[in-house]
């Protein structure tokens, strides 16, 4: 058992296709959209993503619970701040 499963998110946003910045764009609104302490799961294909993703956590506070690759897939748990 992974932290993956452990781990339930309240919304699935599946950004698999997209190239940078949309992964963040989308993370960004669908954050703005939730509940203080909903979690978030983002899947993300653009290689770019775990450091575009761990800097815009730092920058706008929202945890970072889980950064993980799935076969080519980058899977991200957020917490809403």
């Amino acid at each position: 058992m992974n932290g993956i499963d452990v781990i339930k998110e309240d919304i699935l946003l599946d950004c698999s296709g997209l190239l940078c910045p949309m992964p963040i764009v989308k993370t960004a609104k669908a954050i703005k959209e939730m509940q203080t302490g909903q979690i978030l799961k983002m899947i993300s294909t653009d290689a770019g993503s775990p450091p575009d993703i761990a800097a815009w956590s730092r920058q706008t506070g929202n945890e970072l619970l889980l950064s993980t690759e799935d076969g080519g897939k980058f899977v991200f748990f957020l917490k809403k701040s």
